[in-house]
């Protein structure tokens, strides 16, 4: 059973959010991807986040572009975390997404990662997760300390062969 459902709009999000896929990959969490379009077929879309609890989720990813409705929709009708990931678009550079997306009404809160955050909103959810999953926890401990790693390393190269040939 999926623990985390990610749902995008259009297959043109698909490079965003598969890096949402990519992180709960990585820690080991399985979800389910859709897409749906909540405007060309919302019949669809609400059964979609009417059905989620009861197929397991515990997390929704929704990615929102142009209009923007995916996360908030689903945050209103699912009772659980709904993350949402505003998609750069080409007329406002996905200032319009994340805007709509912050500017939830009270009592539908999403939490909001950075345009084209993809891989942040797969973290988040795997802390959401780990919040009662010790195993899932010290794996994201063990991905931080590898981030830290990777910096040191990174420094340890500049110093060695200094920035003109780095």
């Amino acid at each position: 059973m999926a623990q985390v459902g990610i749902v995008m709009g259009s297959d043109s999000d698909m490079p965003v959010m598969s890096k949402a896929a990519q992180m709960l990959d990585e820690f080991g969490i399985s979800y389910e991807m859709t897409i749906i379009s909540a405007h060309r077929e919302p019949d669809v879309f609400f059964e979609y986040a009417k059905t989620a609890e009861s197929k397991g989720f515990k997390v929704i990813i929704a990615g929102a572009g142009m209009a923007a409705h995916l996360p908030g929709m689903c945050a209103a009708i699912f009772p659980m975390p709904v993350i949402g990931i505003p998609m750069h678009t080409t007329s406002l550079g996905g200032k319009d997404s994340l805007y709509s997306i912050v500017q939830m009404p009270s009592g539908i809160p999403v939490a909001t990662v950075a345009i084209n955050g993809g891989a942040n909103a797969g973290i988040l959810a795997a802390k959401i997760l780990a919040t009662s999953d010790p195993e899932l926890l010290q794996k994201i401990k063990d991905y931080s300390a590898s981030l830290k790693e990777s910096v040191q390393k990174k420094d340890a190269r500049l110093q060695e062969v200094g920035y003109k040939n780095y």
